[in-house]
């Protein structure tokens, strides 16, 4: 399988699943076994897990609109105290600019995602992709590890 980032180090997993609901399960027991491998404590495990299946829905709600037209790919990085997790879509571009989280004191269910993953997260970016056509975010946790005597 191809690659959707250029980076050094190889991949934990490269994953491409259709952009459906019914995959979530599967990319969030994958995200949580892989962060666990690297030696994430269980919080910051599920804070991986929780950003990814937020971005995926994301993905699957507002990129394809809920039309089961296209995938999502997965990449998960161990790079020294970071773990990186970049999703690519081939959904219409987005404008970066336009996705932002709604204000918390708007208080009704949904809309709380990119908040969400915001705060998990130490860092989340839009990046280019080569085709020019599609999504490509990076999303970035510092490890927080579990140690074993």
């Amino acid at each position: 399988m191809t690659k959707i980032h250029e980076n050094s180090t190889p991949p934990l997993f490269n994953l491409r699943v259709p952009a459906r609901a019914d995959r979530l399960k599967l990319i969030r027991s994958i995200v949580c076994d892989a962060a666990l491998l690297c030696g994430c404590s269980d919080a910051c495990a599920q804070d991986l897990m929780l950003a990814v299946d937020e971005a995926c829905q994301n993905i699957i709600r507002h990129a394809y609109q809920g039309e089961d037209k296209g995938d999502i790919v997965v990449e998960m990085f161990h790079v020294a105290d970071h773990i990186d997790v970049f999703l690519c879509d081939s959904a219409p571009t987005v404008n970066p600019a336009t996705i932002h989280p709604r204000d918390l004191d708007d208080i009704r269910p949904g809309g709380l995602g990119t908040h969400i993953i915001n705060s998990v997260m130490e860092g989340v970016t839009f990046q280019p992709l080569p085709s020019g056509a599609g999504n490509l975010l990076r999303m970035s946790k510092r490890i927080t590890y579990t140690f074993k005597p």
